[in-house]
């Protein structure tokens, strides 16, 4: 099994092949990691994965770090607001946040971790925020381990798959593939590799996506950015936060010197050609109207745009996509790299299942059936912005607007729920799991919630090595001895009585049974017992021994 691409996408989706038994290894292009830098901060499905597999200490001791750096800065944000007329906005709130919108305290130190990002530029108030919603409530348990930039993610996950014995070939250029049907043929700068399955794990420009001849259908850029960290002789000269011009935008912050610039009307340059001091002042002065200077860059800029498009399909035989090699879009709220870790964990579990033999090919089908209208949304959220973002006058009227909306409880809180990922729900009406035969359906195909156990430790606690999770709250341990006829999958952690009663999740955190029926009659119990032998038998395979007496008996 091998996996193109050892970026987070990759890392991810190698630590689950390997989590689920399979032997896997990634090729990568590059001799080092990328320096550049790229995402700031990862969402709740991605701190929650990180969480499962017992990352959660090490994701949190970034975020301290980080917030560190941050907190020597932590310019006041802009409130979203444009003149319309070419002017640039400055923030009118004095409260201090981060870059994601996180409320801080006095003396830069984090208060509590309420992260919400940002639509289009306009930061959303943390104050403003239904913190006790149902949805944000459930899964709190994440907050110290939000602010994760992606090079440390990177370095946090390389970890990982070291400690799982996952090799990882760097400087290994992939050339040439061939699916033979029952594998595939990999021609690489190393030489040919053959493979039972090959992953395109390696970004927008995919060489997996286009030696499969798989379309990547979508709409053109018309912007150009820049992100990049650099030394700014008059930093006094720019905004805090984010600004607007009739060239387009900028953002100043949340550390010393971290600049982004988005400008329309100018044609993207080749993403490969590398990033200059003289490219990024060039690009901040036009947009932010200024003659500021620029002395040094730290570390590599990147240019990035807002072309928007999506895989005509994940899966081509023996060969997947996932991550950018799938869909990408404008790098706003940080969706890209969460929506790549969520594709891995999908992926990951039911590849294992196909290699190990317990699982058939179909069950690959639900990979593209899932992820494909999440990755969709994605591209809509952010063409949405981009709609915003235009410095035409219309557009700055539609921001007034937004920005009205964005002002309110109501309209912030939602903003927030979308983009932390929390709403997230998975179709599982295929293979006749509707809602309508769950005796729990407000959990079904939702990420598992924060869930305490009577001894002290979390649910997540339990997750560690993969596999799917049992929740059983009868008194008597039925469902743990319904699900004892899958012994090497299913894990089963008992706990006393409370709601729900019982919940089955499989390896990617994603509720595929719930109930919260007790035993009161035996008509009842017959419901509970019929709905989790089917969501058994659909998601962790036939059962390897005989399916024990629910009942005791």
């Amino acid at each position: 099994m091998t996996v193109v691409g050892a970026g987070p996408v990759g890392l991810v989706l190698a630590a689950e092949l390997a989590l689920a038994g399979a032997t896997v290894q990634v090729l990568e292009r590059l001799t080092v990691p990328d320096p550049a830098m790229k995402a700031g901060a990862v969402n709740v499905p991605t701190a929650e994965a990180l969480d499962r597999r017992g990352l959660l200490p090490a994701a949190e001791q970034v975020q301290r770090e980080t917030l560190r750096r941050v907190g020597s800065f932590a310019p006041a944000a802009a409130d979203g607001r444009s003149t319309g007329k070419g002017g640039l906005a400055r923030g009118k709130s004095g409260q201090v946040r981060g870059d994601s919108g996180q409320a801080r305290g006095d003396g830069g130190s984090a208060a509590e971790p309420r992260f919400t990002g940002h639509f289009a530029g306009m930061t959303l108030d943390p104050g403003l925020v239904d913190w006790s919603d149902p949805d944000l409530a459930a899964h709190a348990a994440v907050d110290g381990a939000r602010m994760v930039p992606q090079r440390e993610l990177e370095r946090l996950l390389a970890d990982h798959v070291a400690r799982l014995g996952v090799p990882v070939h760097r400087g290994v250029e992939v050339t040439a593939l061939e699916d033979t049907g029952d594998g595939v043929l990999v021609g690489t700068s190393a030489g040919t590799v053959r493979t039972g399955w090959l992953v395109g794990c390696d970004g927008g420009h995919s060489t997996v996506r286009r030696l499969a001849g798989i379309g990547f259908p979508g709409t053109d850029p018309e912007l150009t950015g820049h992100l990049a960290l650099a030394d700014i002789a008059d930093p006094e000269k720019l905004a805090s936060g984010w600004a607007w011009s009739t060239r387009g935008a900028y953002r100043y912050g949340p550390q010393p010197g971290r600049i982004v610039t988005v400008e329309f009307g100018r044609s993207p340059a080749d993403r490969s050609t590398p990033v200059t001091l003289d490219d990024v002042q060039a690009s901040l002065r036009r947009v932010s109207g200024t003659d500021v200077t620029l002395t040094a860059l730290r570390g590599n800029a990147t240019r990035w745009s807002d072309n928007a498009r999506q895989a005509d399909a994940y899966r081509s035989g023996r060969v997947l996509l996932a991550g950018d090699a799938a869909h990408v879009h404008a790098p706003f709220g940080g969706q890209g790299l969460n929506l790549g870790v969520g594709d891995a964990m999908n992926l990951g579990w039911k590849l294992g299942a196909v290699i190990a033999g317990w699982a058939p090919e179909g069950l690959l089908d639900t990979y593209d059936t899932e992820r494909r209208p999440l990755g969709a949304w994605v591209l809509d959220w952010t063409r949405a912005q981009i709609g915003v973002l235009r410095p035409d006058p219309k557009s700055a009227a539609l921001r007034e607007v937004v920005a009205d909306l964005l002002s309110t409880p109501a309209g912030t809180t939602y903003a927030v729920k979308k983009i932390s990922g929390v709403t997230q729900r998975v179709d599982l009406t295929d293979g006749g799991l509707s809602d309508n035969h769950m005796p729990h359906s407000g959990l079904t195909g939702r990420f598992v919630p924060d869930t305490r156990l009577r001894d002290g430790s979390r649910l997540a606690d339990h997750h560690h090595g993969g596999g799917f999770l049992l929740l059983d709250r009868t008194p008597d341990g039925a469902f743990a001895r319904l699900a004892a006829a899958w012994p090497a999958r299913v894990r089963c952690v008992r706990d006393g009585h409370a709601a729900p009663t019982g919940m089955l999740v499989r390896p990617d955190g994603v509720v595929v049974w719930a109930t919260d029926l007790t035993h009161g009659t035996d008509a009842v119990d017959s419901a509970a017992f019929t709905s989790l032998d089917a969501a058994l038998r659909r998601w962790a395979g036939e059962p390897s021994r005989k399916t024990a007496p629910p009942l005791g008996g």
